[in-house]
């Protein structure tokens, strides 16, 4: 070996060592603890390449004007809330679950539990699609759109050609639409909606232009329509084909709601209209009129909220529970708040469901994910795979009387990096459909055994606790 090459073996040694001493240094600082484990992790195998990925991924950032906008939009909700107040919903009880959760949920979401509320959950796919069809057909006013995904499928032909038809009509038509999730449907149908009056945003641009407004791997993973600011539908079903990801239809949950709590609905679509164009719309601030008796609250979450709202809620409503909890998610990958909340209900009595889909899309979450099953299964936590379709739904039931529904997945990723949305109903009557559509999940899924999952081989047990270290990533 020449001196030459002896020199440059020795910066490299010594640039090596930098990056990790410096790593050690600055990401416990700076980052989450379970989010800086799995970074030094990869700066120690891999520092010239962890490095680079740490700079770009390692912060859940937002650029200032965004932060500024969205603290604007909140300050906005807040106030036009406080003069509603024949529309806020006390529970009987002061100390009941359910007071605590809404008080926890409207101070770090901005929305007050509000009365009068009709929810309908639809859990039937081209149903629930068709049903947003009509309801865009009917529209006479004003039609407000905000999805993660769409496809150019029949599915999302169908609802452009809604739009289309409503926007000829002389109704205001607003989409938004995340820039990665639903690139094929902004690049299908953006250019003939605009032709046709409607107004169609990208939110949180893909490719370079990332660089101006947020990380590059945030995502506004929300599904809402408003329709004439009387009508919405929000929860986990994207406007795509149920096999849009092939071999893995899906299988939703949505709630169409009338009642006060389309108005928050309303305002969180206005506020990413604004977030993401500077425009104020113009929402009607009039109380809407009772259409039932659904005690109802809207659970806006994403980095440019509090803490992990979303999380905090979801810990809280299972630690609230005292006889029963079902959690129903596509992907679990918790983080150590999450997984304790559940580990200690379980061992303290109340009957913990977890409802998991048998297949899923994400190789390496799927690994990760199993990763938790021992751990839940000692404690108590009875885990279901279900077969027939990749059970995309989100929801949760505690007890008899609070159910969420919406699109936030029981995973690291939706609680700190994406935009979500969910509704939270105090009623036994919605508690009791939700109950239903778990029961149908159950009787379709296999029920994994203690004993049995500790037989699954060794190089199995690895690859799981492998790809749950890279939990932060996924």
């Amino acid at each position: 070996m020449s001196n030459h090459d002896l020199h440059i073996g020795l910066w490299i040694l010594a640039a090596d060592w930098l990056i990790r001493v410096a790593a050690l240094l600055w990401i416990p600082a700076r980052t989450r603890s379970s989010s800086a484990r799995s970074w030094l992790l990869l700066i120690g195998f891999v520092p010239l390449l962890g490095l680079p990925a740490y700079l770009l991924l390692g912060h859940p950032w937002l650029s200032r004007l965004r932060r500024e906008r969205q603290a604007r939009a909140s300050r906005q909700i807040r106030q036009r809330q406080a003069a509603l107040t024949a529309l806020r919903w006390c529970p009987p009880d002061a100390f009941s679950a359910p007071a605590d959760v809404t008080r926890l949920a409207e101070r770090l979401g901005d929305f007050m539990p509000t009365n009068g509320n009709a929810v309908e959950l639809l859990d039937d796919y081209a149903g629930s699609l068709q049903r947003l069809v009509d309801d865009i057909d009917a529209a006479t006013r004003e039609v407000h759109l905000l999805y993660y995904l769409m496809h150019d499928d029949a599915s999302g032909r169908s609802v452009a050609d809604a739009l289309e038809r409503a926007a000829r009509r002389g109704v205001r038509c607003r989409l938004l639409l995340d820039a990665v999730g639903a690139k094929r449907g902004l690049r299908a149908f953006r250019r003939p909606l605009r032709d046709a009056g409607v107004c169609v945003h990208a939110t949180l641009a893909g490719g370079l232009a990332w660089r101006r407004s947020a990380r590059m791997d945030l995502r506004n993973h929300r599904k809402i329509a408003v329709i004439d600011g009387v009508l919405a539908l929000t929860g986990s079903q994207n406007l795509a084909d149920p096999e849009f990801v092939s071999g893995h239809p899906n299988r939703e949950v949505v709630a169409r709601v009338r009642g006060p709590v389309v108005a928050q609905l309303q305002a969180l679509f206005a506020s990413d209209w604004y977030i993401e164009t500077g425009e104020v719309l113009e929402v009607d601030a009039s109380p809407i009129p009772s259409n039932g008796h659904v005690p109802a609250q809207l659970l806006p979450s994403g980095p440019a909220y509090p803490f992990e709202n979303a999380r905090d809620v979801f810990v809280a409503l299972v630690q609230r529970a005292r006889r029963r909890a079902v959690l129903v998610t596509p992907y679990f990958v918790p983080d150590e708040a999450t997984l304790g909340a559940l580990r200690v209900a379980a061992l303290s009595g109340v009957s913990v469901q977890l409802i998991l889909s048998a297949t899923n899309n994400q190789r390496l979450t799927a690994w990760a994910q199993a990763g938790f099953y021992d751990e839940l299964l000692a404690a108590g936590v009875g885990i279901a795979l279900y077969r027939p379709h990749f059970l995309h739904a989100k929801h949760l039931s505690i007890d008899d009387d609070i159910a969420l529904v919406g699109s936030s997945n029981l995973d690291i990723r939706s609680f700190m990096l994406n935009a979500e949305a969910g509704l939270l109903c105090f009623d036994a009557g919605v508690v009791a459909r939700l109950r239903e559509i778990e029961q149908d999940y159950l009787r379709e899924s296999d029920v994994l055994e203690a004993e049995a999952w500790k037989r699954r081989p060794h190089w199995r047990r690895s690859v799981e606790g492998i790809a749950r270290l890279a939990d932060s990533f996924l």
